[in-house]
């Protein structure tokens, strides 16, 4: 009988510490999230451990919490925080807590925006990254920073290849800079440095020029030939006289009619005054615009005035003549919708 009870009472025992075990693996181990879609917390320089329970707080479930601040209290976790973008739902407490306090992090996927200005880049770029915009501007606008990576201040856009590329939220300015330019370095392969010769052009021509095409049309199909036309402008002396350079050294980008009062302002960027290329890109060019430079379609075509029916492509001309007629037309169409 003795032995019996004794059994009994052992595997009661057991139960209870299996019990013990099961629950306590639940909780270490079982995800914390409060939905099955995966959260984020981004922890930065200025958090303690208490702000950052406060972030956990809204996207794991209580049990959660109070595992992970159980976890906490037994290491110095609040005199090492870690900045950095974790993800927070998938994975246990363990888990979860292991990657907050060993700076574990989730990358972002960053996507350098095709824009018109560094300030308007940097805006983007800092809404997304533990710097700000402003820092980042500030270091764009430095010109020993832009000498540093062989570009000027007109020329640093230059530098940012419109992709999608895998960061971490706190990298810091000079990083994520030195991975932009290894990016460009990445980008302007043997074979597009070739090609940039061929024609006659830097690469930081050939990424200005192709500003101006990408202002100039968003048809793909179209870049090459827009492209082709400026390639005879150039190579023939004459001026660009690129309607959204005159926007981008007015920086009247709302512009929806270029009038001869604007075409007298003195600005380098000002195609219809000064010959060549403008100093820089007037926005950051696609990856598209960039090959149709490269790529652009041989043609005997100096002149070209936007369609008159709105379609966003344009009617190409080789003499001047045949291009007012063009541009007649245009001009009609505006009339007649009202556009000033």
């Amino acid at each position: 009988m003795k032995k019996k009870k004794s059994r009994k009472v052992y595997n009661i025992i057991g139960v209870i510490a299996l019990l013990g075990i099961v629950s306590m693996l639940y909780f270490l181990f079982w995800p914390v999230g409060k939905t099955d879609k995966a959260a984020y917390i981004l922890i930065d320089q200025d958090d303690t451990k208490d702000s950052v329970f406060n972030k956990l707080e809204p996207v794991v479930s209580p049990t959660a919490l109070k595992t992970i601040k159980f976890l906490s209290s037994m290491t110095s976790y609040g005199d090492h925080i870690r900045t950095g973008r974790y993800e927070v739902g998938k994975e246990g407490a363990f888990t979860t807590f292991r990657h907050i306090k060993n700076g574990i992090q989730a990358p972002l996927m960053l996507t350098i925006p095709s824009v018109r200005t560094i300030d308007r880049l940097s805006e983007e770029i800092g809404k997304r990254m533990m710097f700000s915009g402003e820092e980042l501007l500030d270091s764009l606008q430095d010109e020993s920073v832009c000498k540093r990576y062989g570009f000027t201040k007109e020329t640093i856009p230059c530098m940012f290849i419109a992709n999608t590329y895998d960061l971490f939220w706190n990298t810091s300015i000079t990083n994520f800079l030195n991975r932009m330019k290894k990016e460009y370095d990445r980008f302007w392969s043997a074979a597009r440095k070739e090609k940039a010769k061929t024609i006659g052009l830097t690469p930081e021509e050939v990424t200005t020029l192709a500003s101006i095409v990408e202002e100039e049309t968003a048809n793909d199909d179209e870049k090459p030939m827009v492209a082709g036309m400026y390639m005879n402008r150039l190579n023939t002396d004459m001026l660009l006289q690129a309607d959204p350079t005159v926007k981008f050294a007015l920086k009247d980008f709302e512009a929806k009619r270029i009038y001869n009062s604007m075409l007298a302002v003195d600005n380098p960027y000002n195609t219809y005054k000064y010959k060549g290329l403008p100093p820089g890109p007037i926005r950051i060019p696609s990856v598209v615009g960039i090959d149709a430079v490269l790529n652009h379609t041989h043609h005997d075509y100096l002149y070209m005035c936007a369609k008159e029916d709105f379609s966003g492509t344009h009617n190409f001309a080789k003499t001047y003549t045949e291009h007012q007629a063009n541009a007649a037309k245009y001009v009609k169409a505006l009339n007649e919708r009202g556009i000033r």
